[in-house]
């Protein structure tokens, strides 16, 4: 949300629609806060003006993102609490080594890093032996993880239970939407989920019948068939919205095979 659009809007509105949202009462919303369904009503309303600590506390509770909280704190007529810094700042290098540390570390497996619109900020040679073969046109950066999945000249051929991991990063999308209330996002969505299914690998036999304990992603590698879960981190309690909306995927192995195989090929 821009500056100028919170601002005009009011602190009250955006306050409600996130309370909504949320599906959270103003007395369940006052109980948690520590306030009064009545003041809760009246900040809605714009017939009371809340405390810079009141708008803070109360997008605690309501889970609000934390660039959205900045909309809240200038709608309210105060300043942003959470800086912007970029990721290439001297500021965040401590974090940036973390990362490609942490991500290295995990080797062989695939690791990598995007931020809030799936730009990969930083990604792991398991990350790169995957992408071996995509078109130049789509390993330009910025990189986008959404579109090097699901794009029919990216990794989508290979996926061999395309249909349901592509209803996976959808859905997740949708919910990552829901939350967020970004545009870019939304666009992001929009553009790929439009993308034509590159082959309709559920109505494929797998050549080995497999107990998975989760959904894993299928996706042939020179004539091999990799199977992988993921598991998405975040920062906890972030103090910046670049922070905030990093997110760091992990690729595990989902059974013995593709371990063994992964152990042979990064060294």
């Amino acid at each position: 949300m821009t500056t100028t659009l919170a601002a005009e809007q009011g602190v009250g509105p955006l306050l409600r629609a996130w309370r909504e949202q949320r599906r959270v009462s103003q007395l369940e919303l006052a109980l948690r806060a520590d306030s009064s369904a009545r003041h809760i009503s009246f900040i809605e309303t714009g017939r009371s003006r809340p405390s810079e600590e009141m708008v803070l506390r109360l997008a605690e509770h309501l889970d609000v993102p934390v660039r959205e909280r900045n909309a809240l704190l200038l709608a309210a007529g105060y300043a942003p609490h959470y800086p912007e810094t970029p990721l290439a700042a001297p500021a965040l290098g401590a974090l940036r080594d973390g990362i490609e540390r942490l991500i290295h570390g995990y080797e062989p497996y695939p690791a990598l890093v995007v931020d809030a619109t799936y730009h990969v900020v930083a990604a792991n040679r398991g990350i790169m032996m995957l992408l071996d073969g995509v078109p130049e046109t789509l390993l330009e950066p910025p990189l986008n993880a959404m579109r090097l999945t699901l794009h029919p000249e990216g990794l989508a051929p290979r996926i061999r239970n395309l249909r349901a991991w592509r209803g996976h990063l959808l859905e997740q999308m949708e919910r990552q939407i829901a939350l967020r209330r970004s545009e870019p996002l939304r666009a992001l969505y929009e553009e790929v989920a439009a993308y034509p299914l590159a082959h309709d690998g559920d109505d494929e036999e797998p050549e080995e019948e497999a107990a998975y304990f989760a959904l894993p992603l299928r996706i042939e590698h020179e004539g091999r068939v990799l199977s992988f879960i993921s598991s998405i981190s975040t920062f906890n309690t972030p103090m910046d919205v670049t922070v905030a909306e990093l997110a760091i995927e992990t690729f595990l192995p989902a059974d013995p095979a593709t371990a063994k195989y992964l152990q042979g090929f990064v060294s």
